[in-house]
């Protein structure tokens, strides 16, 4: 990942404090991100500035059906040709996972931000199956849903950025699971489009993600069927004047029911494509469909029944589609890494201090042993994550690396949740401890498929 700083921020930048320094300081989005993050009036406003406070609701957010949010309009702009696309990564030839000294300081940030903004509001945020608007202002501010959009059309990307966004994606998870997916969702669509747009669906919708006021938008592929494939999907999309038609059902759609666009899979021809859909489209339905895990993220359904689309919705082909789920895999394996490492950065110091028998649990071997287990398999999933990610950056075929590492992520990922539940003992089966609520955020690695996109 290359983020060039070479010109003063301005505009919709300077308000997100993206304020440029040196194209040859290669920390220099880092540091303006990290001095973001630090004048974000959010933290003092809400006390979120201490990570051991934590945002409290008392309120069990209802079940809810509703038409799509109709309180933005993207208006529609003129333009011709593919649109403008960020290059791919530069090939060295050199297998080298280690991440650049920015991609780290970016790591460094994103981690302060999910320590003490993230974490404080995740109990709070499960309870409510809603994250709080507070915390989605703040991500804003520090610019997270413009990660993966090129410079040139108002983000901060000069080159792909799948290993920028898996760093991130992973730094988030280790706050909660549940709020990163809730954060991320915007950083989607925009990446999509920023990949795989039109200049004419850059130009129309684009401009709203780089300004103040993000909208919510997500990724809808799944269905709710048992065995899903994404590959054969049961949504459809049919050819209607210079336009389409959409029905279907899509399920495990973060923030729904406040969204403003989504990116919809369905059936061309036989063939999968996406679909940019406007909330306030005329047959469009937002359902609650609370989950067991990443409840923080407000998963809904999409009912479309007849929904009426213009030519501007089709995104890419079907190529793009099948690009769009590896990539969304690859975000899901990043939040897989990130909850195991909370996992075992909670369960080590636990597991010393506890005492039974006169002596700290750490001392039985089948305790040790378990604890060493979470730090191999963690280890071996964030390689595969990073390498997958790597290749993805540099344009070059990953379909075989992200299998791999979903696969990995998906058996692993959740034998740590359950074996850090095992290790507190009845300890880790209350909502005291949050090791119950990882268990359940890892069971959906394997289940999940969009809301998030690297």
């Amino acid at each position: 990942m290359t983020l060039n700083t070479d010109a003063p921020a301005s505009g919709s930048q300077r308000r997100r404090g993206l304020a440029r320094s040196e194209k040859t300081d290669p920390i220099g989005f880092a540091v303006a991100f990290l001095n973001r993050l630090a004048q974000t009036p959010a933290l003092d406003r809400l006390g979120l500035r201490k990570p051991a406070e934590q945002v409290v609701y008392t309120a069990t957010k209802s079940g809810f059906q509703t038409i799509g949010a109709v309180n933005r309009q993207f208006k529609r702009a003129g333009g011709k040709g593919k649109g403008q696309r960020v290059p791919s990564a530069q090939r060295t030839g050199v297998f080298d996972l280690t991440p650049s000294e920015d991609e780290q300081m970016l790591v460094d940030v994103v981690t302060e931000f999910a320590a003490e903004v993230v974490l404080p509001a995740a109990s709070g945020a499960n309870e409510t199956c809603e994250a709080p608007a507070e915390v989605l202002e703040a991500a804003n501010e520090i610019g997270l849903p413009i990660l993966g959009v090129a410079e040139d059309l108002g983000g901060i990307a000069t080159e792909r950025s799948a290993v920028a966004g898996t760093l991130v994606a992973e730094a988030l998870a280790k706050g909660d699971m549940g709020l990163a997916v809730a954060v991320l969702a915007p950083a989607a669509v925009s990446t999509a489009l920023s990949l795989w747009g039109t200049d004419e669906q850059q130009k129309t919708y684009l401009p709203a993600f780089t300004e103040d006021d993000v909208p919510a938008a997500a990724l809808a592929l799944a269905e709710p069927r048992p065995l899903f494939d994404p590959r054969d999907l049961q949504t459809t999309a049919r050819r209607q004047g210079d336009g389409f038609v959409l029905n279907g059902v899509k399920s495990g759609v973060p923030r729904g029911h406040d969204g403003e666009l989504f990116v919809v899979g369905a059936d061309l021809e036989g063939r999968p494509h996406l679909f940019l859909v406007e909330s306030s489209t005329p047959g469009l339905t937002v359902e609650n469909d609370p989950s067991m895990g990443v409840r923080a993220a407000g998963i809904s359904k999409l009912v479309l029944e007849d929904v009426e689309v213009g030519s501007i919705a089709l995104l890419g082909d079907a190529e793009t589609y099948l690009e769009a789920v590896r990539l969304a895999r690859l975000g899901w394996c990043a939040l897989a890494v990130g909850t195991g490492q909370a996992v075992l950065d909670y369960v080590v110091p636990y597991v010393n201090s506890r005492e039974a028998f006169g002596e700290p649990v750490s001392h039985r071997q089948s305790v040790a042993f378990m604890v060493a287990n979470i730090a191999i398999e963690l280890e071996g999933m964030r390689l595969a994550t990073y390498k997958a990610a790597a290749r993805a950056a540099q344009g070059k075929d990953f379909s075989r690396e992200v299998a791999l590492a979903r696969k990995l992520c998906a058996d692993k990922g959740m034998q740590i949740g359950l074996d850090g539940v095992q290790l507190l003992g009845g300890h880790g089966y209350v909502k005291e401890h949050p090791v119950e609520r990882w268990y359940r955020d890892l069971r959906a690695i394997g289940v999940m498929e969009g809301g998030v996109l690297v």
